[in-house]
């Protein structure tokens, strides 16, 4: 039997040489700037925003005036809309509850009260010759005895034409005034334009900046700088603590006194007691110049129609009744010491506002009144801590 051969054993498979890929050439090194921003890198940063703000306020300022009372609405409202959407009332269903309320409240104002203040400046204009005939005399009579007092001398001819023609001349402005302010804004609601902006564009703004409140502060939040992010927060805290108390203190205040005046003036038989009391009210958020302006207006149209002492100081006691409810009542309990605007500032800002930027400057005076006075409180503190105020006195040479 034939033996067969052992079977040979497979050869071993020839490893497979894996060649390495070529090492990736290095990524160019980029030119890597500074980690920390410069200071003038700051500067030109606050610089160039400011520039910006003023510039949009400046080339926009006819048309922003919609928008701005749209925000000081959404500003006015956002409280008590975060409390309905605290107790379960949709954020937006809220917006739209307030801002309907609003507005009813307004076109039911100027329905109420647009037909008697044109009525009372009807009455202004037909007896405003009666009224200046009538204080001029009592003014040519006043200067007559302090003629007959002080001398013939001391008080000439002219001096007594000059008081009396001085005096009529501020009756018609003041009539003036009064005419064009009711029938400006007649022939601004009777505008297309006018109507479709304050009536449509406003309030359907203001629901929108409503709804979205808290998520516009909060996106705001996101830009600030990292480095002054707490800093920023804390001061737009207080700005808005200020301002929700100036703002909101002030708009009850003048319509309770814009309420006051106008129902003890007509009570104390003033004729256009109704327009001179809520003119009074609104400018009263003027702080002493709002007030004065009505006292002095309604003197004089008191002095016009009584033609006695009795009947001006009638007038005059309803003010000062009116000013010392003010001053020891309302103002101290709706505003107390939260407040940290002085009335010259105030007064200063409103006026600065309405000469730069007209009536859109008056709304935004006291926002910014707020604004840089927080920010001059927190450099004065920070100045207050700093070597350049503790420094002690250098005591010899």
């Amino acid at each position: 039997m034939r033996t067969l051969p052992p079977p040979v054993p497979p050869a071993p498979p020839a490893e497979r040489r894996v060649t390495p890929a070529p090492a990736a050439a290095p990524a160019p090194s980029l030119p890597r700037g500074p980690q920390t921003a410069t200071r003038a890198q700051r500067i030109g940063l606050a610089l160039g925003l400011l520039a910006a703000l003023l510039g949009t306020i400046w080339l926009f300022s006819p048309i922003l005036t919609p928008f701005v009372l749209a925000g000081c609405i959404a500003y006015f409202l956002d409280p008590p809309v975060t409390v309905m959407a605290r107790v379960g009332v949709p954020r937006g269903v809220a917006s739209a509850l307030l801002i309907a309320c609003l507005c009813a409240l307004v076109l039911l104002a100027l329905l109420l009260l647009y037909p008697l203040l044109i009525s009372q400046v009807g009455v202004l204009l037909a007896r405003l010759p009666a009224y200046a005939a009538r204080i001029g005399a009592g003014v040519r009579d006043l200067i007559a005895a302090a003629a007959e007092r002080l001398g013939p001398d001391t008080i000439n001819g002219r001096l007594q034409d000059l008081a009396v023609n001085q005096t009529g001349a501020i009756l018609g402005y003041v009539a003036t005034t009064a005419a064009q302010f009711i029938g400006g804004a007649s022939g601004l609601l009777s505008v297309g334009y006018a109507l479709f902006t304050y009536a449509v564009v406003t309030p359907v703004v203001g629901f929108y900046l409503l709804r979205d409140w808290p998520r516009i502060i909060l996106r705001i939040e996101s830009w600030l700088p990292r480095r002054y992010a707490s800093t920023t927060r804390a001061l737009g805290r207080d700005m808005d603590r200020v301002l929700s108390a100036w703002l909101r203190g002030q708009l009850i205040c003048c319509g309770l006194l814009a309420v006051y005046y106008a129902v003890a003036l007509s009570a104390v038989g003033l004729e256009l007691g109704l327009l001179v009391g809520l003119l009074s009210g609104m400018l009263s958020f003027i702080p002493y110049v709002g007030s004065l302006t009505g006292l002095v207006t309604s003197l004089l149209l008191a002095a016009g129609q009584f033609g006695s002492w009795e009947g001006v100081l009638l007038v005059a006691a309803v003010y000062v009744f009116g000013q010392t409810i003010e001053g020891y009542v309302i103002y101290p309990r709706l505003l107390g010491d939260r407040v940290e605007l002085h009335a010259v500032w105030v007064i200063f800002a409103l006026f600065a506002g309405g000469v730069a930027f007209g009536f859109l400057g008056v709304l935004l005076a006291v926002p910014m009144a707020a604004m840089i006075g927080v920010i001059a409180r927190h450099w004065l503190r920070r100045y207050l801590a700093s070597p350049l105020y503790l420094d002690p006195p250098r005591t010899g040479l």
